[in-house]
């Protein structure tokens, strides 16, 4: 057995007994790192020294990563004078990035829709997010990935040729309790017309979202005059006489990855899906109401603007909430 290999068996026995904190393990691996970079120590006793550092999260811009709070961005990212790209998000769960396909897809398509250049293709993408979630000590993590359109001086003007800027954040979090039922409000839909591309700019959402909470709520349901479109950060649907009824995909809706598995399997399990705009009177009326995301799967609505609501169909809520569950922990499924 080589010096590598012995250095490393040795040092996989008593990791977890000589890094107490996550902190620590990094700090030691900074540490490390420089004493690395000063003297002549072979290369392997350096990538070992790589391998055993524990992350508490992980921020990445344009190749480079560390903590978070250690990460800075450039005045110059268009971001910082318009908010100007598109991003996407998923959880991982056993440190396995759940319905990754699907939000590529969009992340992809959204970038697309907004002419911004991602600087790196689709196959690349996966593999760094693979390799960086195993950086980050815990298994369950907020997978989060954004494209700007790139750097230069405040000019509202772009060229099609920009090179975009790449931003991934890991932080520990798992998925929501998707039986537990929730309040929501109702809030009117002031955003413009690109709610197909998940962009930047979402103030609307935050003070839809911060309504809700002095609301004492969890979730604000967006509505455009009377008719129900999603909500600040999830989708919305209702169920009544056996179907799932949920706005049709335009750009007054995002195409929720959620959205697509609750349609699926609600087909898959023999009810009906009818993709139709509906009414705030129907989701008050509804047998019930769903608040959907990725990591909320298929959350039941109790009270809408104080208003008890839905209860009315709970074996096909359950039988839903069981599928999509199944689903996420045999995608998930550990080693």
């Amino acid at each position: 057995m080589g010096s590598y290999a012995v250095c490393r068996s040795v040092l996989k026995k008593f990791e977890k007994t000589i890094y107490i904190s996550h902190k620590l393990v990094y700090n030691y691996g900074q540490e490390q790192r420089r004493f690395f970079r000063n003297t002549a120590v072979p290369l392997f006793y350096s990538k070992l020294f790589y391998e055993v550092i524990v992350m508490e999260n992980l921020g990445y811009y344009n190749g480079k990563y560390d903590l978070i709070e250690n990460m800075s961005v450039p005045m110059l990212d268009r971001v910082c004078w318009f908010g100007d790209g598109v991003y996407d998000a998923t959880y991982a769960h056993n440190h396995k990035i759940f319905d990754l396909k699907a939000h590529l897809d969009r992340f992809y398509n959204s970038a697309k829709l907004l002419k911004v250049n991602i600087p790196i293709g689709r196959k690349e993408l996966e593999a760094l997010l693979a390799e960086l979630v195993l950086k980050v000590d815990d298994g369950d993590q907020f997978v989060y990935m954004q494209v700007t359109r790139g750097s230069g001086l405040r000019n509202h003007i772009f060229t099609e040729d920009m090179q975009g800027n790449l931003w991934i954040t890991l932080t520990p979090c798992p998925v929501a309790d998707t039986y537990k039922p929730i309040d929501v409000i109702t809030y009117e839909d002031k955003r413009f017309h690109y709610c197909n591309c998940k962009t930047l700019n979402l103030i609307p959402s935050c003070l839809a979202a911060s309504a809700a909470a002095e609301a004492g709520c969890s979730e604000a349901i967006f509505h455009r005059g009377d008719i129900v479109t999603e909500c600040a950060h999830s989708n919305v649907s209702i169920f009544k006489d056996g179907k799932v009824i949920s706005h049709p995909l335009d750009d007054t809706v995002l195409p929720g990855t959620a959205r697509i598995r609750l349609l699926a399997f609600a087909e898959k399990l023999g009810y009906g899906v009818d993709e139709r705009e509906y009414t705030l009177d129907e989701l008050m009326n509804a047998d019930e109401v769903i608040v959907h995301s990725t990591g909320s799967f298929c959350i039941p609505v109790k009270t809408v603007d104080g208003k008890p609501v839905g209860g009315k169909a709970p074996e096909m809520l359950k039988k839903i909430q069981d599928a999509l569950v199944a689903d996420f922990e045999a995608q998930c499924k550990a080693d």
